[in-house]
């Protein structure tokens, strides 16, 4: 066993204070507070972290090239330059990759999500005042129906002379 796993000796806090003391472990599991990162938005800023470093030290180089007077200090502006532009790409890269990942994989709908049981009320409302609104429209049309049959034609009115 480990000098740094369990009870042996020179183990941690509990060091020095007897036969059966044990102490922390070298290795403690601890909850993650947060999720990890998809592997394609991880790749993405892992290369973005790389470039990023790799122009800063580019530019430091040309920034004392250029305090001493060395030939090298053009030659590496330029560079410097280019590996702004790469360092802006990436980093908008990650951007990118991980709005392109929240949009095809980052809702996760479930059946009791309070958004689907709302809109599944607004349905039942909607549909109700729809089937109020028909039933009140057959209504309407039945008693004018009703009306109608049980009318009786006048001979003497404005249309009789012509027939109707």
């Amino acid at each position: 066993m480990s000098r740094y796993e369990g009870g042996g000796e020179g183990a941690g806090a509990g060091a020095g204070t007897g036969a059966g003391a044990t102490g922390r472990g070298l290795w403690v599991e601890e909850p993650a507070l947060r999720h990890r990162m998809p592997d394609p938005v991880r790749t993405s800023a892992v290369r973005a972290v790389l470039i990023v470093a790799v122009t800063l030290t580019e530019a430091t180089i040309t920034f004392f090239l250029t305090l001493t007077g060395s030939w090298l200090a053009l030659p590496m502006a330029l560079g410097a330059i280019a590996g702004t532009i790469v360092a802006t790409w990436g980093v908008l890269d990650v951007w990118i990759t991980r709005q392109m990942w929240n949009q095809r994989y980052g809702v996760l709908s479930e059946p009791s999500s309070t958004a689907r049981r709302l809109r599944r009320e607004a349905r039942r409302a909607s549909r109700a005042t729809r089937k109020a609104g028909k039933a009140r429209e057959a209504r309407e049309a039945r008693e004018a129906r009703e009306a109608a049959a049980g009318r009786i034609p006048r001979e003497d009115g404005p249309l009789a002379a012509s027939g109707r």
